[in-house]
């Protein structure tokens, strides 16, 4: 499954910079391509363009476009509601890892 946001930059949770790697004050951290930032980023951004297609295809039929069916619609609202839903499953499960992980006595 493919899940995509746009922003592209933003990363609140730094799960751009190499994992195990030392950072010295007053530098920035670096990134690195691809990996499971990338992926991860690449499905927020898909989850996000489905987003905004249903809702282009959800104004277009409203307003009558001859070239828009209701079946492409409602397909197209089921897509991004599915991708959605596969998204926040992810989310709730890192945020689950990172709790036990971070409640861990060391």
């Amino acid at each position: 499954m493919d899940l995509r946001i746009s922003g592209a930059g933003v990363d609140p949770l730094g799960l751009q910079r190499s994992i195990g790697q030392a950072e010295r004050p007053g530098t920035a951290p670096t990134t690195r391509a691809g990996g499971f930032a990338g992926s991860l980023d690449a499905a927020l951004q898909s989850v996000s363009r489905l987003q905004s297609e249903s809702t282009s295809l959800q104004q277009q039929f409203q307003l009558g476009a001859e070239n828009v069916s209701l079946e492409r619609t409602m397909i197209a609202m089921q897509q991004s509601q599915v991708a959605f839903q596969a998204a926040m499953t992810v989310r709730n499960r890192l945020v689950s890892a990172y709790t036990d992980i971070m409640n861990m006595p060391v």
